[in-house]
């Protein structure tokens, strides 16, 4: 008798280890969609390219000129012209921006600006105003303290200065943003979503 209880006693002591670790916390469990929820995310989607005119890609996007980099990602396009560019999102969205800070209802995003000459040394602090005007509600337009600042990339031994600029949207939803450099000014529309 006392032959069996020590492996009785081993595996009742062991299982509930082994049963714990098969067991798949919840959170990781990948949730299906039916088919109603689907064509709602579809419709929402559709809602959103009617309601907002978000810049989209055009047929010729604009190319940086030389010796700016050229290339870009497949979510992004670039946009504008010679005297200032930036990127662009594809789909027209910015989904899922972190708080600013983490606590305030605010959106932050950060913009990068291009200007063919423009050099660092010159513009340490560079005088970028950012406007941002609401399309799908009604407010005023206002301009948002970028906090511009100086920076570049080194691609084959040659720099290539731009602009960088973080910004804070109140709320979601359709916003035009307007950067305005110099001379130059360059507006496009996103829609701003979780």
């Amino acid at each position: 008798m006392t032959r069996h209880i020590f492996p009785i006693a081993i595996i009742s002591l062991v299982a509930p280890f082994c049963f714990a670790a098969l067991q798949v916390p919840f959170s990781t469990h990948t949730p299906v969609s039916t088919e109603s929820q689907q064509s709602t995310r579809d419709a929402d989607s559709e809602q959103v390219a009617d309601s907002c005119p978000v810049t989209k890609p055009p047929a010729h996007s604009f190319v940086p000129p030389s010796p700016y980099p050229s290339e870009i990602g497949p979510d992004q396009f670039w946009f504008g012209t010679n005297k200032l560019w930036t990127q662009a999102p594809a789909s027209g969205t910015w989904k899922g921006l972190a708080h600013s800070p983490p606590t305030d209802t605010a959106f932050m995003q950060k913009l990068l600006w291009w200007r063919e000459g423009y050099v660092v040394r010159d513009h340490e602090r560079p005088m970028l105003r950012i406007t941002l005007e609401r399309l799908d509600s009604p407010a005023a337009p206002f301009q948002v303290d970028a906090h511009a600042n100086a920076a570049w990339t080194n691609d084959r031994d040659q720099d290539h200065p731009f602009i960088v600029a973080g910004i804070d949207i109140p709320t979601l939803g359709c916003w035009k943003i307007t950067g305005s450099f110099e001379d130059a000014k360059l507006s496009y529309v996103v829609w701003v979503t979780q």
